[in-house]
């Protein structure tokens, strides 16, 4: 197996890999040393999600790669409990993956994959300056890029970047009018880091948000049934258009701003209205959305439209942030491949256990990490299920259960049967010689 990319999903592949000897597995990363997410790695940004959904620990708990290990190896792990509890700092978790990449066997570093193609019934993979190696599965971790708008693509530069690439802005901030496009968690921390103060304050900070507000994180137990394995099995089992009907509804689950937070930002603007009047303005507009960006005489000028009163709107700016996600796109090195792993619509056709549905040779797999949130739902693009869709991989390829997979078992109910409800039917085992409801 070759493994294209070592971001953090390729990383957990390669961590449950790591003991197996029956695949011989390699890994191939542009970069000279693991990175993750390094430009928008703001100080006091925590994971929003628990330190136990790392690369290993929910499928193999007893694995040397977990965090736990990581905090116990490093002598941390009670000094990490009484600071944190139940929650990391991403700085932290991006020590534990560059920690967990220096112990991969498998990982081969400023190796670039250049093209993949057909050869003798294999898959041949090209580097750039290396000799080529072939392999019967790949898998696709090569992640997202950047996605700015239209409006700011054209002018992107100094003055006019995305989230991604702030901490490494070259234009100083202070006493700057500074616009931020995009209300989720990215375009929060960017916001309250501009507040801190540790970059110096702007003169004037416009954040502008198309949502209703500045949203929080939907963090409730029941909506986190939706980053389970079963809820997967079931959301794959539906048709296409309530698949994408339901992504929409449950955004907020992924994409809204942790409660802390908002209420850290919050209490610096008040702080700054009211204790330290002067030092700043700032507009927080909602339900806007930017439509155009222009230079004029060494200023930006942003086009907005109201949602709500259908009206239009100018902000003027000296620096635009677009803190407007990621997205997806078709591979370079796999354009040899193009028509024969993508659907009539332009898209993969990715299976349960997340190989692609192609028309190759028998016996060769492409599997996908990170690409397949229109048929594996919300949690795909999240941490969440990375180990869980890992161990999946490592089954397929292998043809037996190397980890368990199967038998997550979800307080919801998600598959209905179209038959009478029984409560007998649904006793749990019997584990403590009594029956349980």
């Amino acid at each position: 197996m070759i493994g294209v990319g070592l971001g953090p999903c390729n990383l957990s592949l390669a961590a449950l890999l790591q003991p197996l000897t029956e695949i011989r597995a390699r890994f191939f990363e542009a970069r000279s040393t693991f990175q993750w997410h390094c430009g928008i790695m703001v100080p006091g940004a925590e994971l929003q999600v628990s330190f136990l959904k790392d690369l290993v620990t929910l499928v193999d708990p007893s694995s040397p790669f977990s965090f736990l290990n990581f905090l116990a190896t490093e002598g941390r792990l009670y000094r990490f409990l009484v600071a944190h509890a139940d929650r990391c700092s991403r700085q932290e978790f991006e020590q534990y993956y560059q920690w967990a990449a220096s112990r991969l066997a498998n990982a081969v570093w400023d190796h670039r994959v250049e093209e993949v193609t057909l050869r003798d019934n294999a898959f041949e993979v090209r580097c750039a300056g290396g000799e080529p190696v072939t392999t019967r599965n790949l898998v696709l971790g090569s992640g997202r890029t950047p996605q700015l708008p239209a409006f700011a693509a054209k002018l992107h530069g100094n003055t006019v970047l995305h989230s991604a690439e702030f901490r490494m802005m070259r234009r100083p901030v202070a006493g700057q009018d500074i616009l931020v496009v995009g209300a989720g968690q990215s375009g929060a921390e960017v916001v309250n880091h501009l507040l801190s103060g540790e970059l110096g304050l702007p003169r004037s900070l416009t954040w502008v948000s198309s949502r209703l507000g500045f949203l929080p994180l939907d963090d409730s137990p029941f909506s986190n049934e939706w980053f389970q394995p079963d809820y997967v099995d079931h959301f794959y089992d539906l048709p296409a258009t309530r698949r994408h009907a339901l992504l929409e509804a449950q955004r907020l689950a992924s994409d809204g701003v942790t409660e802390s937070l908002l209420r850290e930002i919050y209490r610096r603007l008040y702080d700054l209205d009211t204790i330290t009047p002067g030092r700043l303005r700032h507009r927080l507009l909602v339900c806007r959305r930017v439509i155009d960006l222009a230079e004029d005489h060494n200023r930006l000028v942003a086009t907005i439209h109201d949602e709500d009163t259908d009206n239009i709107e100018t902000a003027e700016a000296d620096i635009v942030i677009c803190a407007t996600g990621y997205r997806g796109g078709f591979p370079d090195y796999l354009e040899s491949l193009r028509g024969r792993v993508l659907d009539g619509a332009g898209g993969p056709r990715v299976r349960r256990d997340y190989s692609l549905d192609w028309d190759g040779p028998p016996g060769l797999g492409i599997y996908v990490q990170n690409a397949a949130e229109g048929t594996h739902g919300i949690a795909d693009p999240n941490l969440s299920l990375s180990a869980w869709r890992s161990a999946r991989i490592v089954n397929a390829i292998s043809g037996r259960t190397v980890y368990r997979t199967e038998d997550s078992r979800s307080t919801i109910s998600w598959r209905g049967t179209g038959q009478p409800f029984r409560p007998e039917d649904e006793l749990l085992p019997d584990t403590a010689g009594v029956k349980l409801t």
